[in-house]
């Protein structure tokens, strides 16, 4: 079966080893997203940042032959519960007609100290 990769050209793609998304068939799987513009700068908003990182994951969804609507699970990775709401109003914002299956969880931490948020998102395309 075919395979496909995206990349969105973060240095981690080569020295961990992944690709930020994947399609085999008709499915894709895009890989934690986090909210890194391209000048390296990251906004301290997390409603911001949690746009930047539907951008991004929907940038390689694009790349790889899909669109929102194809989107069937998210899965949206918070350090601390107070900005559940903000980060939950983006995705409704960019998900709330397609409605995938969502999971919110807050982590301790990210690799980045100033990355609250980071997403990903599985898809079937049809």
């Amino acid at each position: 079966m075919d395979r496909r990769h995206a990349r969105s050209g973060s240095p981690f793609e080569d020295t961990i080893g992944f690709s930020r998304g994947v399609r085999v068939g008709n499915t894709v799987a895009v890989a934690g997203t986090t909210p890194v513009w391209p000048d390296g700068q990251v906004d301290p908003d997390p409603a911001v940042q949690a746009r930047r990182c539907w951008e991004i994951a929907l940038t390689a969804l694009d790349e790889l032959g899909g669109r929102a609507e194809d989107v069937i699970r998210t899965r949206q990775y918070v350090v601390t519960a107070d900005i559940a709401d903000a980060v939950g109003a983006v995705h409704g914002d960019v998900f709330g007609d397609v409605r995938p299956a969502s999971t919110m969880i807050v982590i301790a931490g990210l690799l980045d100290p100033r990355w609250l948020v980071e997403v990903e998102l599985d898809a079937i395309v049809g």
